[in-house]
């Protein structure tokens, strides 16, 4: 019998913002498993869930590599794929912890498959999560959607190109990752012409949180890992 594998959403970095199902899980979690950047060993998740874990819960970090290099990618994968399946062989329910929604461009996605292939007959329970963009949205007091209105949630990782497509069929837009190409998003931004239709947000619930309607300042900016921008084709809502 192998243990059931968790994948427990988190938030977005608000400690509140946790669910009541995710405590829960975790109260009850044998072994507890973070992901981080392979450049750091330094996991938000890990903070967020802190007060809730059992003394004496173990708890590892898997790194996993900010790049687009698939051979590194899928070395990393197997490495943590190995790591979750030798606690689950061992019969015990693992909770892997990722910020959001574990679904939602998560490190969990790629994990639970590799988990799958190893072990096709394991269980998987997915816990949601609050995202990032749910609470920007409400720290903006933004609406992502209403009426009829159609919302597309897409990466700014390789910049702003996939923004020049889904403007032309969606009313709103949530652009995610726009830490690492954000002077290519912005100039994507200029070509549309929607400088005053973008809302930037970062670290949002947390200290130092940013929310930025101000374009002209928005182009100063720096932005952290935990940022994104919401773009409304008909405009920002008044503060």
């Amino acid at each position: 019998m192998f243990g059931t594998l968790y994948g427990v959403g988190v938030g977005p970095g608000d400690p509140e913002l946790l669910t009541l199902k995710a405590v829960k899980v975790l109260k009850e979690a044998a072994h507890v498993f973070a992901a981080s950047s392979s450049s750091n060993d330094y996991s938000l998740a890990h903070d967020i869930v802190r007060e809730h874990l059992p003394p004496g819960t173990p708890i590892d970090q898997l790194a996993f590599p900010m790049t687009f290099d698939s051979e590194h990618l899928e070395n990393a994968w197997t490495a943590n794929c190995e790591q979750v399946v030798e606690i689950l062989r061992q019969g015990k329910n693992v909770a892997f912890i990722t910020l959001g929604d574990p679904l939602t461009f998560s490190t969990f996605i790629y994990l639970m498959r590799k988990v799958r292939s190893r072990l096709p007959e394991v269980n998987v329970v997915v816990v949601p999560g609050i995202t990032s963009y749910q609470a920007a949205a409400a720290c903006a007091n933004l609406p992502l959607a209403e009426g009829e209105e159609a919302i597309t949630i897409i990466s700014g990782a390789k910049g702003g190109t996939r923004l020049n497509e889904a403007i032309e069929t969606a009313d709103n837009v949530v652009l995610m990752k726009t830490y690492k190409q954000f002077p290519q998003i912005l100039a994507q931004i200029e070509e549309k012409g929607l400088e005053d239709k973008c809302c930037f947000i970062s670290r949002c619930g947390l200290e130092g949180e940013i929310v930025e309607r101000d374009y002209r300042k928005m182009r100063t900016l720096k932005p952290h890992y935990l940022s994104l921008m919401i773009i409304k084709k008909r405009g920002m809502e008044p503060r």
